[in-house]
């Protein structure tokens, strides 16, 4: 893998990516890199271009980004208390939720090592991102770490 000097870490803010944060703070000290973070933020599939309204119901789209601001809000926490303590730690808003900005960043910040989850614990989330880990393997120039957390039973 040669020199880490920057780590990159994905985060889709929501909860489970508070372990791909965590390897990546590890990670950034370990190596003594400057640690960046993007926040990709992306809305569910609009329903009504998809003519699926019925696809979430409002109550439990009001509920999923309710949690998804709650996570952020805890990442954002961790990150201060670790630019506080002197990491040196860029974070970095994502512009349209995919692949792209991911590449975009990588290219233009020089990383040398990518952390991200391996997958998303969520149903809605592997439906809407589930394929995007195939792609960015393929399109990389840099190393990447994908962080297993291990999934939770899930009650169908």
């Amino acid at each position: 893998m040669g020199s880490v000097q920057k780590i990159l870490v994905v985060s889709r803010a929501s909860h489970s990516c508070r372990h791909a944060v965590d390897c990546g703070i590890s990670m950034a000290k370990l190596y003594g890199a400057k640690l960046h973070v993007l926040h990709i933020v992306s809305e569910p599939v609009d329903m009504e271009a998809l003519n699926a309204p019925e696809f979430i119901s409002e109550g439990k789209y009001k509920t999923y980004v309710t949690l998804r601001q709650e996570a952020k809000e805890e990442l954002d926490k961790t990150l201060r208390r670790e630019i506080e303590a002197g990491l040196p730690i860029k974070i970095v808003a994502g512009d349209d939720g995919g692949v792209a900005d991911i590449v975009k960043t990588v290219k233009e910040e020089e990383i040398d090592l990518v952390i991200m989850l391996g997958q998303e614990e969520g149903r809605l989330e592997h439906l809407l991102f589930g394929g995007e880990n195939d792609e960015l393997i393929r399109r990389m120039p840099c190393s990447i770490l994908l962080v297993k957390k291990e999934p939770e039973p899930v009650s169908w």
